[in-house]
């Protein structure tokens, strides 16, 4: 063989194994995308499990806390919200922007739930209302289900972000414009606030 002939063979033999590996990593981040993809999902199902339940929670109100017509009518409206938002992030779970967006209504929600749960204490009949208990039981239930189904979402996109950002995937990431997935993390500000303690 001639020189020239190995040369040829042997930068036909680089190039194809350049190639395996660009593929190799691409389907390999094809697969981590679909993987949080397919987590969000989870999640998408318990909300919506959520956003059917509000109805009746406030439906089951309204007959005891008439006075409280501002409450229902935030939660309803903070409901509609982050449904909208739900179903925007739903269809692309990959869009950074609309999963923010979620967040932040999702933040907004609970802080409307966590109203109206304060205020239905003061309600003796309606705390000791079967449907409401119920509801609340339910409600309570699917939250730790979403909490469940939030974790091994962000488990998932943490893994795809390592993945798209670590050296070679990094480059065919960037190739291929993989963006960055975005975490579900929903602010709880009574999480956060240092208890106070006081002895005076």
């Amino acid at each position: 063989m001639t020189p020239i002939l190995i040369a040829l063979l042997v930068l036909i033999g680089l190039a194809v194994v350049v190639a395996l590996v660009v593929v190799g990593k691409y389907n390999g981040l094809v697969t981590l995308r679909n993987r949080f993809k397919n987590a969000y999902a989870q999640i998408d199902v318990q909300l919506k499990r959520r956003y059917d339940l509000i109805p009746n929670l406030v439906e089951t109100a309204k007959g005891y806390i008439k006075h409280e017509r501002e409450t229902l009518e935030a939660v309803t409206k903070a409901r509609n919200i982050a449904y909208a938002a739900s179903q925007t992030a739903a269809a692309n779970p990959g869009d950074a922007s609309a999963v923010k967006n979620l967040i932040s209504a999702e933040s907004g929600l609970a802080g409307t739930l966590s109203r109206l749960m304060m205020v239905s204490e003061q309600y003796p009949d309606l705390k000791a209302n079967q449907n409401m208990m119920q509801l609340t039981e339910e409600l309570t239930s699917t939250e730790n289900k979403i909490s469940f189904a939030r974790q091994a979402y962000n488990d998932s996109v943490m893994v795809y972000n390592t993945a798209r950002e670590v050296f070679p995937d990094n480059l065919v990431a960037n190739m291929f414009n993989f963006a960055a997935a975005e975490l579900f993390v929903v602010d709880k500000p009574e999480q956060k606030d240092a208890p106070k303690v006081s002895f005076s």
